[in-house]
């Protein structure tokens, strides 16, 4: 089997990491992945915020948990109120990105970005966890600011989140794959 294909063989997404910091040179390659994406008419509607300040990453998870204990959802209020939930897995770097809100294809774009950087960093030895549930961070007040703090454009929107660190244990096992997914018109 080549690299490529042993690289999306073993991606998994991440849920413990070791708390020191990744590579300068690790984080310009994931970065870089990133930017190579494919988008529809290269328009490369994306934005991406690198964070590893531990301070800023706790104001976050604080954001977070709060945002999700106020956001009437059922699920949200009891993983936020669970003591053992951590938001971002205690990765200590984050990659946001974001999309031009006029740009249709904006999202989709943005998640061929998001698979880049998971594939990059396990071909280098760093964990990934590829989340959406962060949109809730900007789905307040404090929010708005922390969008605006972190540099992230007017008009442009969460997507996801790309939680990053060195694995603190082996990669979790291959859940079961459907099958049945796929059909060919031959």
């Amino acid at each position: 089997m080549n690299e490529t294909l042993e690289v999306i063989r073993n991606r998994r997404s991440i849920r413990r990491f070791r708390p020191e910091q990744i590579t300068e040179h690790e984080l310009e390659a994931i970065v870089e992945s990133a930017l190579l994406a494919p988008s529809a008419m290269n328009a490369q509607p994306w934005h991406f915020t690198v964070i590893q300040d531990k301070r800023m990453l706790d104001r976050m998870a604080r954001l977070m948990r709060e945002n999700m204990l106020k956001s009437g959802n059922e699920f949200m209020v009891r993983r936020a109120s669970d003591p053992s939930f951590i938001p971002f897995y205690n990765a200590p770097t984050l990659i946001l990105i974001s999309a031009d809100v006029k740009d249709r294809f904006g999202q989709f774009d943005c998640a061929a970005a998001a698979q880049n950087i998971a594939l990059a960093a396990e071909s280098l030895g760093v964990g990934s966890c590829i989340m959406a549930m962060p949109a809730i961070l900007f789905e307040s007040e404090e929010g708005v600011e922390l969008a605006r703090s972190l540099g992230v454009p007017d008009g442009y929107a969460h997507v996801c989140t790309v939680a990053l660190g060195y694995k603190d244990g082996p990669n979790p096992q291959v859940p079961p794959r459907k099958r049945d997914v796929v059909n060919y018109v031959r």
